[in-house]
């Protein structure tokens, strides 16, 4: 199986909607909370709204969450409980690097042949610290392919430079920590409205990390695709070294070993 190599790049913008005790009152109770909220990193935009006792809060997930967000309100005299929580996910995956036939032969893939960027729209729901999910009802999705030759591989016409798919999509990512041991995985199962919308197209990652000793640590990271548009190459059955094009998974993995010392110590 051949695995087209992706450099990710994601923008993880959510919004979440809370009330305060106090509640709100006046102008004085907005400027406060508005004061204090815009020095928490993370928070790029904050709405209040007096009348319907609510604050709207826009902030990168990558740099904060929603418990810190809460946990801040104490910080200036108020005290914050989660009503609403709305996100918005931006992706965009590319490849540096050739992608190559099962034979070396042949490139099947470059960068932006193909590239992905989606936009969705949804909401995000947390049910314990360890466990993410996130449905988002409307997504925008554009597969983009550079090179002509290679435009039909990946679902687009051969004078088809993007093609847009408007779909649901659905993450998941759980985690788990223990001593000397994480893994964390994300799952993207996403379905076009517009074109076989029973035809899943799946995302799935796995990171998992080792320390064995002090100084040396271990890492195993797969990643697997399957998208119906996409044409692999497939070992034809009967044959060695007969390959065609046809659908089916691609899987990658990759084992690393890593090493860490300290060569000095600031002393307290």
């Amino acid at each position: 199986m051949m695995l087209t190599v992706l450099v990710a790049m994601a923008k993880d913008i959510k919004t979440v909607v809370v009330t305060t005790l106090p509640q709100m009152h006046c102008e004085s109770c907005e400027n406060k909370i508005k004061g204090n909220l815009r020095f928490e990193k993370g928070v790029k935009q904050i709405e209040c709204n007096i009348q319907e006792q609510r604050v709207i809060i826009t902030y990168d997930a990558d740099k904060t969450s929603v418990e810190k967000i809460i946990q801040s309100f104490g910080k200036f005299g108020y005290k914050a409980a989660e009503k609403l929580y709305f996100s918005a996910v931006y992706n965009f995956r590319t490849q540096f690097a050739d992608g190559w036939d099962a034979k070396h032969e042949v490139v099947i893939s470059d960068f932006f042949a193909p590239a992905y960027t989606s936009l969705g729209l949804g909401i995000d729901y947390t049910p314990t610290k360890n466990v993410s999910i996130n449905f988002a009802p409307l997504t925008g999705k554009v597969t983009m392919v550079r090179q002509e030759a290679l435009r039909t591989r990946y679902g687009n016409a051969e004078d088809q430079f993007a093609r847009f798919e408007l779909g649901a999509q659905l993450r998941v990512d759980p985690k788990l920590a223990v001593e000397n041991f994480k893994v964390g995985t994300a799952l993207v199962l996403f379905s076009d409205y517009l074109n076989k919308p029973q035809n899943i197209k799946v995302l799935w990652d796995v990171n998992a990390e080792a320390k064995i000793t002090k100084f040396f640590s271990v890492t195993l990271r797969t990643n697997m695709i399957y998208d119906d548009n996409v044409l692999v190459p497939k070992l034809r059955k009967g044959t060695k070294d007969e390959y065609y094009d046809g659908k089916g998974i691609q899987f990658k993995e990759l084992f690393s070993i890593g090493f860490a010392y300290t060569f000095g110590e600031k002393k307290k």
